[in-house]
């Protein structure tokens, strides 16, 4: 599989050409094709988005398995004490 970073530059300068026709001389074509490659860089950013957090959990899942236990969390502080009752009412 090819470097997930170099895909990514060979897709944006191959959008290079499409972006100065839709943008200095307004080309609808080149506008069309600019939003399908703008399309295809977000699905690829997000698939090797996936592949680095899933990368990120397997290595952690390994680290865990071969890890001790972890300690328990320390216990939450205790509530506040209560206000005073108010005084009684006189009769």
């Amino acid at each position: 599989m090819a470097n997930p970073f170099n895909q990514l530059k060979d897709l944006i300068a191959s959008l290079e050409d499409d972006f100065e026709k839709s943008y200095d001389k307004h080309n609808a074509a080149a506008g069309t094709r600019v939003r399908k490659g703008m399309q295809e860089l977000k699905n690829k950013a997000a698939e090797i988005r996936k592949e680095v957090q899933d990368m990120k959990n397997s290595a952690k899942d390994g680290a865990d398995a071969s890890a001790a236990p972890a300690k328990k969390a320390a216990p939450a502080k205790a509530a506040p004490a209560a206000k005073k009752a108010a005084p009684a009412k006189k009769k």
